[in-house]
């Protein structure tokens, strides 16, 4: 079985990236094979249940309130259809539920709504996942001792990039939220974004930063910019499909027992694409037609990829679920450059 590092050298990352492609993918292969079935897909659904008007000033997103993306802002949405979706996402084949809020952090006022829906979505049986913004101490004991599974939040990108992108925002806060949530026993959600204007260096030193936390995320998201009009990358240039296919392989090597999500940006991967991601270690997916405000492959070009593959979703997604009902799921609503 492969070795568990905390300790990796910038240097020992690069040459990671520098290897031969067909060499990457064998290596980053027989170590996914390791830890996990090959033609198993992880298969979630997220809702946004707050969107827009956050004051975090992200050159990539789209419910900035400091960008004009003509985005309908929306107030916190009631518990009871939040449970009302979750209900339906576990109906027909989800098995973790993640809610995300367009904040900087959660207020005093919204946070007991917050916590009653982990409370009624855990009771559902579902795991469940949140993507709130910053939090405090006391904020994240009180998210485990609802029931809270899973906690998502981005690092974004290198620690030198990282000022380039957000200013409202340090990225020691980031890792100070990761810290709270790890403390408080909750699991991690931690990735980033690629094609923000980076260089390969970037890319290196965001993967070491993920692999180097004390605890390896859960969930490590790679999304490609969804580049969106109104928002200061609307032209950023396009990432080489082989660098973002690298990208996957590499964390696959040095996080082994973490699930590698294909996020935002999934919908301009072509088939081909998609298939050397899985093949490179990646093991997770958000399914649904709609990123938030940009598009998502359709749940039944989903069904034809993993059958032309011969994957098939993670068995605790089929339980007591008719095959048929897999990926037949309303419009999961979130953002398309967060998970």
């Amino acid at each position: 079985m492969s070795r568990v590092r905390h300790d990796w050298s910038f240097e020992e990352v690069q040459s990671l990236f520098d290897l031969p492609f067909n060499e990457l993918l064998f290596q980053a292969q027989s170590i996914h094979r390791q830890h996990f079935d090959p033609n198993e897909v992880q298969v979630s659904t997220l809702l946004s249940i707050k969107t827009g008007a956050c004051p975090e000033d992200c050159q990539y997103c789209s419910q900035s309130g400091h960008y004009n993306t003509d985005l309908e802002k929306e107030k916190l949405m009631e518990v009871e259809k939040v449970l009302h979706e979750a209900q339906k996402a576990k109906a027909n084949g989800a098995s973790r539920f993640c809610m995300g809020a367009a904040w900087k952090h959660p207020s005093a006022k919204d946070f007991p709504h917050v916590l009653a829906m982990v409370k009624g979505v855990k009771e559902l049986g579902l795991e469940t996942c949140m993507t709130l913004g910053a939090l405090s101490e006391e904020q994240t004991q009180a998210l485990a001792e609802a029931g809270l599974d899973y906690y998502n939040h981005n690092i974004d990108t290198s620690r030198e990039y990282y000022k380039k992108i957000i200013s409202t925002r340090s990225f020691d806060d980031r890792l100070n939220t990761l810290s709270h949530v790890r403390d408080a026993g909750i699991k991690v959600c931690s990735g980033g974004i690629v094609g923000m204007g980076e260089q390969a260096e970037d890319r290196i030193a965001f993967l070491r930063e993920l692999a180097n936390l004390p605890e390896h995320p859960d969930s490590v998201p790679i999304n490609n910019l969804v580049k969106i009009k109104g928002t200061p990358l609307e032209n950023a240039e396009d990432i080489e499909p082989f660098d973002f296919i690298r990208m996957v392989a590499v964390a696959r090597i040095l996080m082994p027992y973490s699930h590698v999500r294909l996020s935002a940006g999934r919908e301009a991967m072509n088939e081909q694409m998609q298939a050397l991601c899985f093949f490179a270690g990646a093991n997770s997916i958000f399914y649904g037609e709609r990123l938030l405000t940009t598009s998502n492959p359709l749940e039944n070009e989903d069904m034809a990829l993993f059958a032309k593959l011969g994957i098939r979703p993670e068995e605790k997604n089929l339980e007591q679920v008719p095959a048929e009902n897999l990926f037949q799921h309303t419009q999961p609503y979130y953002d398309a450059n967060s998970q």
